[in-house]
């Protein structure tokens, strides 16, 4: 009797956009908020907190953007380096290349005999992608998309943004740093959850250093904000 196998879910083919979204969140939400508090600490008005957080909310978002596709850009740029260079090494010595991707198999486990056969075997198709995979480590999972690291880092952090923006124009003004806070926590640990969920990671662990770690940047802002509004 045959059992079905059922396929599996693997998680890697989300590490560009989930990297570039998390962080994009996670740092709308901080950076905002922290904002927001340390402005607030300073005695401000409504207008002038609204101004400074609609301001960072858009310079942090084009700022994510604009590196996220610079780096990832940078990536790009070495990966196609390494296969025009590899490209070259097979144009000039394809028996050495082939040599070098039976070794590469020896070095996995594989006897001599069968290491020479797989390499023998993928050399006579798409030796490129072969040396690619194997030597360079270079899979479609891996490769590099700008745009799309671009595109997720700016949306997520306009939505991260966003919410202590909310938070503080609803807010009364006597409780306006409190209820800030209070909003920012709860969209951290949502955050850190859904991140941690979505990458396969254990979500208590994901939820707590992102609290954390915001928790520690609106405290700075916030002692910044009281000094500069005392002392300016």
């Amino acid at each position: 009797m045959t059992t079905a196998r059922h396929p599996e879910a693997h998680l890697s083919y989300r590490s560009g956009w989930l990297r570039a979204a998390v962080l994009g969140a996670n740092d709308g939400i901080v950076s905002v908020a922290a904002i927001i508090v340390g402005v607030a600490a300073a005695d401000s008005s409504r207008s002038a907190i609204l101004t400074a957080g609609i301001a960072g909310l858009v310079a942090g978002a084009a700022s994510m953007a604009a590196g996220e596709y610079v780096s990832v850009s940078s990536q790009a740029d070495a990966e196609r380096a390494d296969l025009s260079l590899e490209r070259r090494e097979l144009t000039d010595d394809p028996a050495g290349e082939r040599d070098e991707l039976a070794a590469i198999y020896r070095s996995r486990g594989l006897s001599a005999a069968l290491a020479d056969q797989v390499a023998d075997e993928l050399s006579a198709g798409d030796v490129l992608s072969a040396h690619a995979r194997d030597e360079l480590g270079m899979t479609e999972l891996s490769h590099a998309h700008p745009f799309q690291a671009a595109g997720a880092s700016a949306a997520s952090f306009t939505v991260g943004a966003a919410l202590p923006l909310l938070a503080v124009i609803l807010s009364p003004a006597g409780t306006r740093i409190e209820l800030t806070v209070a909003a920012t926590l709860v969209a951290l640990g949502l955050t850190g959850f859904m991140g941690a969920r979505l990458g396969g990671a254990p979500p208590g662990r994901g939820t707590l250093r992102v609290v954390i770690w915001g928790v520690a940047a609106m405290a700075l802002t916030m002692v910044v904000g009281r000094l500069v509004g005392t002392n300016v």
